[in-house]
């Protein structure tokens, strides 16, 4: 297996490459801006030189004539005369040097000679109509060496100390840097490891941006995570619990037809009870369906403007059928526009109103509300049936929970207050009881109106 390496190391590789090749192109744009501030300097000094022995030079009868200010060696300068045929008459040369260069008027120039060479300034001075000498400064070229030597060794003192604190100092602050990655990194497998999907990251506040993002990131995934088991272990739990009761009857109908069905009543009755059980086991598997997709946020949630008001009386009409001779009364301010998924919204008024038909008293009454209040539509479900004892009121939004599981020939299956809570939530809305035993319960709803309400 081929091994990489590290980003730690990669980083830290590159920035040490990177400083090494940034000190050689310094190095290098240092000794070429020596040689080039010593050629600048030489050149100064032999052009002032020069310039200055001018006025000291004259003629007299085409004889030269040298003041007593005139110096033949100065500032390193050599000066040397020629006449106008460029023939040497007064001055020395420095060693080496080639006497009949190329006499050119105010120029400088360099005279090669070897490994080093000289740098040149010749000025014709006139003397009459076609007479006059020629003044020329000779400078021996600079010496850089000396100079390159001297910045080499300072470069070769200096450079690997500095590249090798740059790179432990960049490898401190890369593992710095990346130490947050390694901390989510470890912590994700041990959550993976252990299976405990309720625990964070949590990396602290004032971190980097980009990694309190990525935490963030993570602690979102292992919560979406931990709700998805979750709903997978509560959907198994309740179907398995369930499911238990039609089941058995089920399969004792089964039994008792294949034993004792002897005529063809026998087998239809059968047939009655196992149909009965199989719807009832079919509507629960869809209700817990529905909740489970609710727990997880994969309910298609439609967000639409409809009119509540039209919804709320066409459901309220449907729903009174006076059975069990309870009447409905609806009490609807009309206009009432809500922004949300109509479908989750009438399950809610279909269960509240199923729910008050259940729990509600022989001949009883059911009230049923709906009005605009403080920028939010309030649906009130009101019955006088048997109430809800206080310690039952905070449990009657679980699952499964019935408050009176005495009636069973009449009461649900539990789930849909729970669904109620579920889908008012997913609207941002609210959901309270007020009951009282033996008077009744009143269910109100309150959910935020459309904008253009």
């Amino acid at each position: 297996m081929k091994r990489t390496l590290s980003t730690k190391f990669k980083l830290t590789l590159w920035f040490t490459g990177f400083l090494a090749v940034l000190a050689a192109v310094c190095l290098g744009l240092i000794l070429v801006i020596n040689s080039h501030v010593a050629r600048t300097e030489a050149f100064n000094i032999l052009s002032l030189t020069v310039r200055g022995n001018i006025p000291n030079v004259s003629a007299n009868q085409d004889r030269l004539v040298l003041k007593p200010e005139f110096e033949f060696y100065s500032n390193n300068v050599y000066m040397l005369i020629y006449n106008k045929n460029k023939a040497l008459i007064s001055g020395q040369a420095p060693p080496s040097f080639p006497v009949d260069a190329a006499l050119e008027n105010g120029v400088t120039k360099f005279v090669p000679d070897g490994e080093s060479g000289f740098y040149v300034l010749d000025f014709w001075i006139p003397s009459g109509w076609d007479d006059g000498f020629w003044l020329r400064g000779v400078l021996n070229s600079p010496d850089g060496s000396q100079a390159i030597h001297t910045i080499l060794a300072i470069f070769s003192f200096i450079l690997p100390f500095f590249i090798l604190t740059a790179a432990i100092g960049g490898y401190l602050i890369v593992k710095k840097a990346l130490a947050p990655i390694s901390y989510i990194t470890e912590t994700a497998e041990s959550i993976g490891e252990g299976r405990d999907l309720t625990r964070r990251i949590g990396i602290p506040k004032g971190s980097d941006l980009e990694v309190v993002r990525l935490s963030s990131a993570f602690d979102h995934m292992f919560e979406r995570l931990e709700q998805a088991f979750e709903a997978e272990k509560q959907f198994t739990s309740d179907a398995s619990h369930e499911l238990r009761t039609p089941t058995a009857v089920i399969l004792a109908q089964c039994s008792y037809a294949k034993k004792h069905g002897d005529t063809i009543e026998d087998y239809q009755e059968a047939i009655e009870v196992i149909d009965r059980q199989a719807k009832k086991m079919s509507f629960l598997i869809e209700r817990l369906l529905d909740l489970t997709r609710l727990d997880l946020g994969t309910q298609k949630v439609s967000r639409e403007a409809f009119d509540l008001s039209a919804m709320t009386a066409e459901l309220c009409e449907e729903q009174d059928q006076g059975g069990r001779g309870i009447s409905l009364a609806a009490d609807i301010e009309p206009g009432i526009v809500l922004e949300g998924d109509p479908f989750l919204i009438s399950r809610v008024i279909v269960n509240l109103l199923e729910n008050a038909r259940k729990y509600g008293k022989e001949n009883g009454h059911i009230w049923a509300r709906l009005s605009a209040e403080g920028g939010y539509a309030v649906l009130e479900v009101k019955d006088d049936g048997i109430g809800i004892d206080p310690e039952h009121i905070d449990k009657i939004w679980q699952r499964f929970y019935q408050v009176n599981p005495s009636r069973k020939g009449n009461s649900g299956l539990g789930l849909g207050l729970s669904m109620v809570w579920q889908i008012v939530s997913l609207h941002k809305g609210t959901v309270k009881v007020k009951s009282e035993p033996g008077k009744g319960s009143c269910f109100t709803v309150s959910l935020p109106l459309h904008s253009a309400s």
